[in-house]
């Protein structure tokens, strides 16, 4: 498959509002900022994790890369999906879903994180690290709906998933206007 390389790499646009998004509520679910704060996350979940990588998710299919399509499309839907379910439940408009509702939706999407995960093998070794970091991540967060303490594991790792991300958004887009390698991601 060969990579429209005319039209612009919304990658570091995704991969910034992937990083955001996942590095903020992992601050809750560690535990190093109060629960409270889920104020704030939601709407930088919708605005920069949701609608920013919704549409890397479409300039990538205009790029033909279908592996960054879909990726920045599902995670952008899910953080959109995350988001709404919050305020929807804030609002009195749904009742709280119970911990295995939760943890089915997790390990949902821990499996399609999976088999991108697989994917991803083919992609520079950051962006792999990003989905090995991120599946893990789905599955702990399922089994932390049942054990504080592995959802505080969750969060930790959570951070870790998004650092990883921050970085592969910063190399590509310093690699890309320097036209060097600046930052390496791993290139195959």
């Amino acid at each position: 498959m060969e990579i429209n390389e005319d039209v612009a790499n919304p990658a570091p646009l995704g991969l910034g509002g992937f990083a955001l998004s996942t590095f903020i509520l992992n601050l809750v679910n560690s535990g190093l900022v109060a629960g409270g704060s889920l104020g704030i996350v939601m709407p930088m979940a919708i605005a920069y994790g949701g609608l920013a990588q919704l549409l890397a998710g479409m300039w990538e299919f205009r790029r033909n890369n279908i592996f960054g399509a879909t990726a920045f499309s599902s995670f952008g839907a899910f953080w959109i999906g995350l988001a709404s379910f919050f305020f929807l439940e804030w609002a009195g408009i749904i009742t709280d879903v119970p911990k295995e509702g939760i943890a089915v939706a997790l390990i949902a999407w821990g499996i399609f994180t999976f088999y991108m995960t697989i994917a991803s093998l083919r992609e520079p070794k950051a962006i792999m690290w990003i989905f090995i970091t991120l599946t893990i991540l789905f599955f702990l967060l399922a089994w932390g709906e049942f054990n504080p303490t592995i959802a505080r594991i969750a969060g930790y790792e959570g951070l870790l998933c998004a650092s990883i991300a921050w970085y592969s958004s910063a190399g590509v887009i310093i690699n890309t206007m320097f036209g060097r390698t600046v930052l390496p991601l791993g290139e195959r």
